[in-house]
């Protein structure tokens, strides 16, 4: 008896390429007809009209013939068609019945050990829905294998386990752990012989700073097969760059510091103003300083500003206690420094100088909170008709700019699987996330404005004050550290260990942010002279280089 076999699919491409090669060929044909089933004799005599005639018969024969075997083509070309789509019914019909039979009797093989252990006897086991963190099923207690876990995702970031797998086979694969979270375990291989799952990756992380997820471990061999290789640890996140902070709303000052003492020489000096204290909404400016008691000789010096709260302005410097008029050397009290400000608020302004025969300093403004303007400093003190007007006091320095964040370590990688008890090689370790590299730094604040000059009634007049420098750049935030890499599995009595997973590469450090500008100088009265503007601040220096792993 012979056999005949039939692909349906190669008689379909060969039905698809008799239909084009039959198109092709009447193409040809009717391009063919028309100058050849009606020649023109080549001249007027009897020859050539009767070669003529004879030529177009046999062209009008040939598109008859042609006609013929086309339709014969087509029929062919459908018949072949028919065809395929017959065996195609045949092979879907008897493996329906196959179907059918396999899965009744694997159904009674199953049944006994699925209502007694909830696990079949021959089968895979089912893979962990994606997004759940679900483990995979275990594969038959006979032969199977496990299914591989779902990645990660919700109420469980972590990646699902692979499932076991039975006496033969090789266990499933641990999923994939969400941003930030760690890989799932490889299943066990086999009883017998199977080689252990790998373990799932661990999320990249995706918090500016975040850890990577660690890399999960791989699944363990029976009596021989491989271990399953580590889990590759996920990337640490960049470190967010430096963000200057904002004031907050301005609550009551803190207390003003005691006014000085009059004394009949000179004056005793004023009392620091109290610092703020801000709570979560509201941010508290820091005390005034105390002004300067008055003397005969010299003024006394105004108290310091208070310290802004968190988000508050500095208190402002005290003013200077006055000397007497008219008397040689006798002078005004220096203004009260004014008070720094508090993270993301200005310094407070200068106190101003005191008035005397010769007018006092003006005190120097209040450093910036981070990122904030320096304060401005204080007007120079006046002065009679003979003698000097105070200089202005110097605008405060810009704050210091935030510091860029570090960057996240990167994920460690997860162990291999140990490897057969009897043969097997142990899994390889799985390699370290790499680091994030740091945050840049913020810019600095500017320096505050230099306070103008005092004033008299004559001709010397005082000088405006120098303007606060700008605040240095914040520092770059450093690199993270590599992830470590993950230990190779141990190898079997007859095989070697697994090689340990490869160290993540350490985080770059940022660029520190831009300097602040410095602040203008103070106004000169009449006839004084301008201040000088405040140097720029330098850079904020980069970021440290992390660790590898």
């Amino acid at each position: 008896m012979s056999y005949v076999v039939a692909a349906p699919e190669m008689v379909v491409a060969a039905a698809t390429d008799l239909a084009s090669l039959g198109s092709t060929i009447s193409s040809a044909n009717a391009a063919a007809a028309a100058p050849t089933t009606a020649l023109v004799a080549a001249a007027g005599d009897e020859v050539s009209t009767a070669v003529a005639a004879l030529f177009g018969v046999h062209a009008q024969r040939y598109q008859a013939l042609s006609a013929q075997a086309a339709a014969f083509h087509t029929r062919f070309v459908q018949a072949l068609t028919a065809g395929a789509g017959s065996y195609a019914a045949a092979e879907t019909t008897n493996a329906s019945p196959l179907q059918t039979i396999e899965q009744q009797i694997l159904g009674a093989i199953n049944a006994p050990t699925q209502a007694l252990l909830g696990r079949p006897l021959i089968g895979n086991g089912a893979d962990g829905a994606a997004g759940t963190g679900q483990n995979g099923g275990a594969g038959g207690l006979l032969i199977g294998n496990g299914g591989n876990g779902g990645s990660g995702g919700g109420a469980h970031p972590t990646g699902g386990s692979g499932g076991t797998a039975g006496l033969l086979g090789n266990g499933g694969n641990g999923g994939q752990g969400a941003p930030g979270a760690a890989g799932g375990t490889g299943g066990s291989g086999g009883l017998l012989y199977g080689a252990g799952g790998a373990g799932g990756n661990g999320g990249n992380a995706t918090i500016p700073g975040g850890t990577g997820g660690m890399g999960g471990n791989g699944g363990s061999a029976g009596l021989f097969g491989q271990g399953g290789a580590g889990g590759i640890g996920g990337l640490g996140a960049p470190g967010g760059n430096g963000v200057n902070p904002s004031p907050l709303a301005a609550g009551a000052p803190a207390a003003s510091g005691t006014p000085g003492v009059n004394g009949t020489d000179v004056g005793g000096p004023g009392g620091p103003g109290s610092n703020g204290v801000s709570s979560s909404t509201t941010g508290q400016p820091g005390g005034d300083g105390g002004a300067g008691g008055n003397g005969t000789s010299v003024g006394g010096n105004g108290g310091a500003g208070g310290i802004g709260g968190v988000g508050a302005t500095g208190g402002t410097g005290g003013t200077g206690g006055e000397s007497a008029m008219g008397m040689a050397g006798a002078i005004g009290g220096t203004g009260g420094t004014g008070g720094a400000g508090g993270a993301g608020a200005a310094g407070g302004m200068g106190g101003a100088g005191g008035d005397g025969s010769n007018g006092g300093i003006g005190g120097t403004g209040g450093t910036g909170g981070i990122g904030a303007a320096g304060g401005q400093g204080g007007a120079g003190g006046d002065a009679d008709v003979a003698d000097f007007g105070g200089a202005g006091g110097a605008g405060g320095s810009g704050g210091v700019g935030a510091g860029g964040g570090t960057g996240g370590t990167g994920g460690a990688g997860g162990a291999g699987g140990r490897g057969g008890l009897l043969f097997g090689n142990g899994g390889a370790g799985g390699a370290g996330g790499n680091a994030g590299n740091g945050g840049t730094g913020a810019m600095g604040g500017v320096g505050g404005t230099g306070g103008a000059g005092g004033s008299n009634g004559g001709g010397d007049q005082g000088p405006g004050g120098n303007g606060g420098t700008g605040g240095d750049g914040g520092a770059g935030g450093a690199g993270g550290n590599g992830g470590n890499g993950g230990a190779g599995g141990a190898g079997g009595f007859f095989g070697s260990s697994g090689t340990p997973g490869t160290g993540g590469t350490a985080g770059i450090g940022a660029a520190g942010g831009t300097p602040g500008a410095g602040g203008a100088g103070g106004t000169g009265s009449v006839n004084g002279a301008t201040g000088g503007p405040g140097q720029p601040g330098a850079t904020g220096a980069d970021g440290l280089d992390g660790l590898p792993g």
